[in-house]
């Protein structure tokens, strides 16, 4: 997707609002493209990236991009794919810099 189409998910706006009442800096992302994470978050020291996906769409449409799928394996740091901002502070204050989602839907394959 070139670079001036890239569009926030429906759910970023209150996802990112809410981040921000838990104390949360947020630098938005995804406007990067490319398939760099919607968002990096710093918090009690530690930065953290965000790949967004809404709840509320159908399984088939949170699934990663292939430009996504890409930037993800061969990012050599934290990166967590999240669809509300209590996953993202569970990830956070669990402290791992890298949490493998189980059943995540990764492009056609699961995570297990």
């Amino acid at each position: 997707m070139p670079r001036w189409a890239a569009k926030a998910d429906d759910n970023q706006a209150a996802l990112v609002k809410e981040l921000r009442q838990y104390g949360v800096t947020v630098q938005h992302l995804h406007r990067v493209g490319q398939g760099c994470p919607d968002i990096l978050c710093g918090w009690q020291g530690a930065n953290w990236l965000f790949e967004i996906k809404d709840p509320a769409k159908p399984p088939s449409a949170r699934r990663l991009t292939l430009d996504e799928i890409a930037w993800h394996d061969q990012w050599r740091g934290q990166c967590a794919t999240i669809t509300t901002a209590n996953e993202a502070m569970q990830i956070m204050r669990g402290g791992s810099r890298l949490v493998p989602i189980v059943g995540q839907v990764v492009g056609d394959r699961v995570l297990k």
